[in-house]
């Protein structure tokens, strides 16, 4: 009597040789300290928020971008709040030193072009932390939004401004307002070429400058408006 049995054929060499190729070649994982894993996470955090928002991500986006489990994320952040607020203070910070640090310079238009050149230094340097700041915090997010972050760097610049006003004899009680127009028009058009990116960033920091600075120099010292609302 035959045994018509059959079983699975069995390995030929040429593919047992190749699948132990395979197994050498396979990269090894690697195991991550605390801190290391908590960086991987901000990192995968912020490029999935800049992308698409908080509103839209998931923690178990986050966790299967890291490939890592949900439990993993929730012990370093607790939520998804958790970690969007560490990646807002983290890029709040570093924007906020970057100015800081550049303003070196002892004259005012001088101290206009660096803090300019170093909002659009931050936006070309780390373009996916500046989409997280311009984009919408959530409701439970009372601080660390983006009008928050150009309040701080605004005062960053007032006290200097304060003391070009006084040497001009312009009211340096009008620093602060000035600072935030400042801040707000070199913000704004940061905006605007972090997407179109022409022309090179030098080139409109130099344009940035020119309209606020011939501003500046022919500023009245009591403006008024010459126009008057119609009357309904």
């Amino acid at each position: 009597m035959s045994d018509d049995t059959t079983g699975p054929e069995p390995e030929t060499r040429t593919e047992r040789a190749r699948a132990s190729r395979s197994e050498r070649t396979r990269p090894e994982r690697v195991r991550m300290s605390g801190r290391e894993r908590r960086e991987q996470l901000v990192v995968v955090g912020r490029q999935l928020f800049a992308e698409k928002g908080f509103e839209a991500v998931t923690i178990e986006e986050v966790a299967s971008k890291a490939g890592v489990s949900k439990p993993v994320v929730y012990e370093h952040f607790g939520s998804k709040d958790g970690l969007y607020a560490v990646i807002v203070d983290r890029e709040m910070n570093i924007l906020l030193g970057m100015v800081s640090d550049s303003l070196t310079a002892d004259n005012p238009r001088a101290l206009l072009e660096q803090a300019a050149r170093a909002l659009f230094d931050y936006i070309e340097e780390r373009s996916d932390g500046f989409r997280v700041l311009v984009r919408d915090s959530p409701v439970a997010q009372n601080t660390g939004n983006f009008a928050s972050l150009l309040r701080d760097v605004a005062s960053q610049v007032d006290e200097r401004l304060a003391r070009e006003f006084d040497r001009s004899g312009f009211p340096s009680k009008f620093a602060p307002m000035y600072a935030n127009m400042l801040v707000g028009m070199v913000a704004l058009t940061g905006q605007w070429w972090l997407d179109v990116r022409k022309p090179k960033k030098d080139e409109v920091v130099a344009h940035v400058v020119n309209l606020a600075w011939n501003g500046i120099v022919g500023l009245e010292k009591k403006p008024s408006l010459i126009t008057s609302r119609a009357k309904g």
